[in-house]
């Protein structure tokens, strides 16, 4: 490898967008191939990096032997095919965004693949590297407020962007919003208690989104509220406490981790460009920051002295121009390209990637089924 990483973009939509502006932001990196069905998403992907080839046929790309490492930014129920067809015959380092997959016969198949494959595959999990929940990991890890007890996750948001072909609107292409968006709290929620989950409880129901569209006569059936209690081995617990038909909430995400020395909270704004709106219908194309900077803060409330104390997390501009995660996906990115170059070590792994989703799966089935479901079912 030369000096400077290639990296291909394999789905090179809005995510796929992002994760070509944050390595334009890396020293000695180049986004070189493309690979992007949809002639209108490949067009303003390729006015980011002019010289990067489109692929039109996956093969191809992988045939070019100028690319160092794959990202993997394609619509959920499609990461399956994409990973088929590059881990028995390569062995360059993978980005894979979340989720891993969809269902569980192909979470076997990719833990199956990977095992033997000879090269890093990287999570992609952006939440873990926002700013404030980099802090918030750091000073739960740090003792702060001793052994977690309880840990709460709170995302109040805007609904689900418009996505090409509108494959976001089904739970068979997504996995369900449980897997699909939430997969990322699962994660944080895992990492949070260091431990596995062994039963998961759900209420959720489609009650407000969407239910005047329709797509070739198929109504969306993804859900748009729920709560979710996941329960550990160790006998800490978590919850989620989902809306996303919550466009004016001020804060998007809130974090909460309860031990026997007191609460430790961070709390995230979501995307300023979305805040700037008065409705996110039509967005999906652009991302970007619109000046308005909305800083994220940690709160620690210990139990003595009573009084909470506050602090704000601050956001490079630079970073918040590169996309909608708080920078999150720079960090990302400066640590797999570490990887790449033989300088660091995946931080979320395939086995990070696959707990998440069965957590995300098994919630979708409590919420159809009325019954908590242990994850040894699955």
């Amino acid at each position: 490898m030369s000096s400077v990483v290639n990296y291909a973009i394999i789905g090179s939509g809005m995510m796929g967008r992002e994760h070509i502006q944050n390595i334009s932001l890396l020293p000695d990196t180049a986004v070189t191939a493309l690979f992007e069905p949809d002639a209108e998403q490949a067009a303003l992907s390729q006015a980011l990096v002019p010289g990067a080839v489109v692929y039109h046929d996956l093969r191809d790309l992988l045939r070019d032997t100028g690319i160092d490492a794959f990202v993997i930014a394609s619509p959920n129920n499609t990461h399956i095919d994409v990973l088929n067809a590059i881990l028995p015959v390569d062995s360059r380092p993978i980005l894979a965004e979340k989720p891993l997959c969809t269902t569980i016969e192909d979470c076997r198949t990719i833990a199956r693949q990977a095992e033997s494959y000879q090269a890093p595959i990287w999570v992609a999990m952006e939440y873990r590297y926002m700013p404030a929940v980099t802090e918030l990991l750091k000073r739960v890890k740090g003792g702060a407020v001793g052994d977690p007890k309880m840990i709460g996750v709170q995302e109040h948001r805007f609904p689900f962007l418009k996505k090409v072909g509108d494959w976001n609107r089904f739970n068979v292409n997504t996995g369900g919003t449980l897997v699909e968006k939430c997969c990322h709290f699962f994660d944080l929620m895992r990492l949070l208690a260091e431990d596995n989950a062994v039963r998961v409880y759900a209420s959720g129901a489609p009650d407000v989104n969407f239910h005047d569209e329709s797509y070739g006569g198929r109504t969306p059936d993804i859900i748009d509220n729920a709560y979710v209690i996941v329960d550990f081995a160790s006998g800490k617990r978590a919850a989620l406490n989902l809306c996303m038909f919550c466009d004016g909430s001020y804060w998007q995400e809130e974090i909460s981790v309860l031990g026997p020395k007191g609460k430790l909270e961070c709390r995230v704004p979501g995307p300023d460009r979305l805040w700037a709106v008065d409705s996110v219908a039509e967005i999906g194309h652009s991302t970007g920051f619109t000046g308005k900077h909305r800083d994220s803060e940690i709160v620690f409330s210990p139990r003595s002295p009573k009084g909470p104390v506050r602090e704000a997390i601050k956001v490079d501009t630079e970073l918040q121009l590169a996309g909608d995660h708080h920078g999150s996906t720079f960090y990302q990115h400066r640590k797999f390209n570490e990887v790449i170059r033989g300088e660091g070590t995946v931080e979320v792994t395939v086995d990070d990637g696959l707990q998440a989703v069965l957590i995300g799966l098994a919630a979708e089935q409590s919420i159809k089924e009325h019954r908590a479901i242990e994850i040894a079912e699955l």
